[in-house]
């Protein structure tokens, strides 16, 4: 979570990258420090969160896309998620639950809340196994590639890690203000 209270993209997203072929095993949680988490968004629309490792695995090779509720695979950290809710900022759980991925996940997109992080974060990734990540942040802080300006990104590919932004214009999309 960013703390600026945006819609969940990255749990449609994953939607859209399994519809045009990719495996994804998505990671997440309850809303802690943002708006709604991504197992808030898959229970509103009627998905069990609460699957096996197993479950899981079957559902991405089945249909391309699973999704790994962070209580049911990290069984120390559910201990921590009423005292994140209480704080309800980011903390580094925010950082933890993407590198512990249970899916070892060797290609990835993480968004995190600082500019400042994407490079170490992508570093991090790369001593993890990780081959071709994109650590992502809004200019605006956005967790996420933003629609509002420039994203700063730092790429780990071919073993290397290089930083970078994007920009909405830059694919002829307009840019939209948070408000809207």
């Amino acid at each position: 979570g960013d703390g600026i209270q945006t819609f969940n993209i990255s749990t449609v997203s994953a939607f859209v990258a399994a519809a045009a072929g990719a495996k994804v095993a998505k990671h997440g949680g309850r809303s802690v420090s943002s708006t709604c988490g991504s197992a808030d968004v898959l229970e509103a629309l009627g998905v069990n969160v609460n699957l096996s490792p197993e479950q899981v695995a079957n559902s991405v090779n089945q249909v391309g896309l699973g999704f790994m509720f962070a209580p049911n695979h990290h069984s120390a950290m559910k201990h921590a998620a009423p005292i994140r809710r209480e704080l309800g900022i980011r903390t580094l759980f925010n950082l933890l639950g993407p590198l512990t991925n249970p899916a070892n996940a060797k290609r990835q997109v993480m968004g995190v809340f600082s500019p400042d992080l994407t490079a170490k974060l992508a570093h991090v990734l790369k001593q993890l196994g990780s081959e071709h990540v994109m650590v992502v942040c809004g200019a605006d802080g956005m967790d996420e590639i933003s629609f509002t300006g420039d994203t700063h990104v730092a790429e780990l590919k071919n073993g290397e890690v290089h930083e970078y932004t994007v920009n909405p214009t830059q694919f002829g999309l307009d840019l939209h203000d948070l408000s809207s």
